[in-house]
């Protein structure tokens, strides 16, 4: 395995990333690994919680041949830009950059180039293979289906119960309901018109939340023509497994969805009771193992259809 640093540059600001590549010669089949939601770096870390995904996911992808490009979001690690005036759009666009990157290399087959994201970055893949036909192959990790808006409300439901036994006397004794409240917080972010606005006294990325919210990947996973693997875990607490059936239903094209039990948001094991709290644990731990052999297995077999087609 060999990494080479490299930078590419999306509406006038220079993104840095690494391209890994397997031994030998080339050229290769190669994936875009895009990160998900936050100020993350090409690995997909936070300062306060390194995930690792990206990184896990390069590694295992060249040990069974495949290539990859994955990139520090703006304003993070080495490249330029800020990240907290950033929207969701622009991510878009990096990873549309990062993407003819990868394509143009020497050592990459470009024809067998598939996309791969986590999180916020399934979404950014699922429109960059609706628009871009020339994507081989779709991966979708802890992806949702749902508008912005929807998914953050299921979230909120979702979360509200997992909370700190203190927190929940809290908002019973003030009578505040966590979907009501994350709802009126939307509607201010809505009626926003810069890059960043204070909500609650905290500075928040107004513009990518309003883009967020207005997001309906329903109409770029119709336009799909691409095989896709999607894959969520049954503890996930951020996007709605259940929307694993409506992916199903929405791709045109061949799709094949994996529900892993005790799986969490951030593609680890979670026995017992879903929570946010175990997440610093758990980024301890490597992706888990079944997450990466199904994910690489599925892209050999897939990145690999056209030359046999070809040949």
């Amino acid at each position: 395995m060999r990494d080479i640093d490299l930078t590419f540059t999306s509406a006038g600001e220079r993104l840095a990333g690494t391209l890994t590549l397997p031994d030998g010669d080339g050229p290769f089949p190669a994936a875009l690994l895009v990160p998900g939601s936050g100020p993350v770096n090409r690995d997909s870390d936070h300062r306060r919680l390194p995930l690792g995904v990206t990184r896990w996911l390069a590694e295992a992808l060249a040990a069974a041949g495949i290539a990859s490009l994955r990139y520090d979001k703006r304003g993070v690690g080495a490249s330029t830009g800020a990240f907290l005036t950033s929207g969701f759009r622009d991510n878009m666009d990096d990873a549309a950059a990062a993407l003819a990157t990868l394509r143009g290399r020497p050592e990459i087959d470009p024809g067998s180039v598939g996309v791969a994201g986590h999180s916020e970055g399934a979404l950014i893949a699922t429109n960059l293979a609706a628009h871009d036909p020339a994507v081989a192959a779709v991966v979708l990790l802890s992806g949702a289906a749902k508008i912005g808006a929807e998914t953050l409300r299921w979230q909120a439901a979702r979360l509200a119960p997992t909370l700190p036994a203190f927190v929940r006397a809290v908002l019973r004794l003030t009578r505040t309901d966590l979907v009501t409240k994350v709802t009126k917080n939307h509607e201010r972010i809505r009626r926003t018109t810069t890059d960043v606005a204070r909500i609650g006294g905290v500075r928040v990325n107004a513009r990518w939340t309003r883009e967020f919210l207005d997001y309906d990947p329903a109409a770029d996973l119709a336009l799909i023509k691409a095989p896709v693997l999607a894959v969520t875990g049954e503890k996930d607490l951020q996007v709605d497994p259940g929307d694993l059936a409506r992916m199903a239903e929405l791709v045109p094209g061949p799709i094949e969805t994996h529900l892993i039990p005790d799986l969490s948001h951030i593609l680890r094991r979670q026995p017992g009771t879903p929570s946010l709290r175990a997440y610093k644990r758990e980024a301890r731990e490597p992706v888990d193992a079944q997450v990466r052999d199904l994910v690489t297995a599925w892209l050999v077999r897939t990145l690999a259809a056209p030359a046999r087609d070809g040949g």
